[in-house]
């Protein structure tokens, strides 16, 4: 009989503003956080669970090459399940979701826990000369995060190459900014309405030396700038360029997780299937222009199902730069009514190994709200590639 995978529920936790709310805490006390809130919310118990996937681009802490395991074991997954850690550069997260589908399809598992997650506020600044000694002389520290937005074949940093790709294509600095004043409104529209609420776990971080909050919200999102002091940023990664800090993804900090699993599985434990995960497509691309990895990505996923673009009712295509959506709207046709309704990487913030879990939240809880069937997850990824993840909603 052939397997049906789907996805139960699901939580993040806010996501922090590099070196603000979250700095303090653990990559690996996040993921458990939201690890066992996605358990709660699926209504099964962590020891139903025979494997846990985590994606992740940037370890951090002693422990950051197993927190997957360590989440797992945290929350209560038996010891005799199974954890493995996966990177995909941006599509980190959602490669956790495919990698846990493969488990089930080829019944290597029946539910799997699969999420992602970074805490960036905690990259460490390396030396690679001090280990085996210096002569003399003053030594210089790199910085790991600067490592993670680097592009491997010596186009510098993620930003150049959306810088191509906006040069290549002749997208304008006014553009840019106007997807970007968007994306904050929305994402302040969908605070105020509680739908983000919904998908986020709040959390007790620190509050001055002795005291403690409820973070409840996302820190990143600005949903009162205006097009005016975006306008006024001055640009990052070429000095006449066009690619600012106001129309690029936020660095943030945070994890999120969904339950995969095997439908009957599921369902003999008492979960409610919210989605079905449909198939996927991933694709390479130039990576001197790695922002236009959605447009083939979608594509082929489009062709491979039989879908023309109006069959499916929702996108969300991962916000990296504001020039990549710029890009997915012209070429692909998809109109910016049906995509990133809630805001995205520019106004939430752009962990790579959650966002894809992030995005596919969000999807989730859109189609169920307005009783569509179809969504689809995209995203660039880093030294060249393209992603795209159909799901189906279930709740219809």
């Amino acid at each position: 009989m052939t397997k049906e995978v789907v996805i139960a529920g699901g939580k993040r936790t806010p996501f922090g503003d590099f070196g603000k709310s979250l700095k303090d805490i653990p990559l690996s006390s996040l993921a458990t956080h939201a690890a066992k809130a996605s358990v709660d919310d699926a209504g099964i118990q962590s020891a139903d669970i025979d494997h846990i996937v985590w994606g992740n681009v940037l370890p951090v802490d002693p422990d950051g090459y197993y927190v997957g395991r360590v989440a797992g074991l945290n929350i209560g997954m038996p010891e005799n399940s199974c954890a493995l850690q996966v990177n995909r550069a941006c599509g980190s997260g959602t490669q956790a979701i495919i990698t846990a589908a493969q488990q089930i399809l080829t019944g290597h598992g029946e539910i799997a826990l699969a999420g992602g997650g970074e805490n960036f506020s905690r990259g460490g600044f390396v030396n690679q000369k001090m280990r085996w000694g210096v002569i003399r002389g003053s030594q210089a520290f790199e910085d790991s995060v600067e490592w993670a937005y680097n592009d491997p074949f010596g186009h510098g940093l993620m930003g150049v190459t959306a810088e191509n790709l906006a040069d290549d294509y002749q997208y304008q600095r006014e553009q840019m900014d106007e997807w970007s004043l968007m994306s904050q409104q929305r994402a302040g529209t969908a605070i105020k309405s509680g739908f983000l609420s919904r998908q986020i776990a709040p959390i007790e971080v620190a509050e001055g030396r002795k005291n403690t909050r409820l973070m409840e919200h996302d820190e990143f999102p600005r949903p009162d700038v205006s097009i005016d002091k975006l306008g006024m940023l001055k640009p990052v990664f070429r000095k006449d360029g066009k690619v600012t800090p106001g129309n690029s993804s936020g660095v943030t900090d945070g994890a999120a997780f969904v339950v995969v699993g095997d439908r009957g599985a599921l369902e003999s434990r008492g979960a409610k299937p919210l989605a079905r995960l449909v198939d996927w497509t991933i694709v390479g691309v130039e990576p001197r222009i790695m922002g236009c990895g959605p447009v083939p990505a979608i594509k082929a996923l489009w062709e491979k199902r039989g879908l023309k673009p109006s069959d499916v009712d929702y996108y969300e295509i991962n916000e990296a730069f504001a020039v990549v959506n710029l890009h997915a709207e012209k070429e692909l046709g998809v109109s910016r009514e049906v995509t990133n309704c809630y805001g995205g990487g520019i106004s939430i913030g752009h962990p790579p190994g959650a966002t894809g879990v992030r995005m596919t939240l969000t999807a989730i809880h859109h189609l169920i709200d307005t009783n569509q069937r179809y969504a689809i997850i995209s995203m660039c990824m880093g030294a060249g590639q393209g992603m795209a993840v159909l799901i189906e909603n279930l709740k219809r």
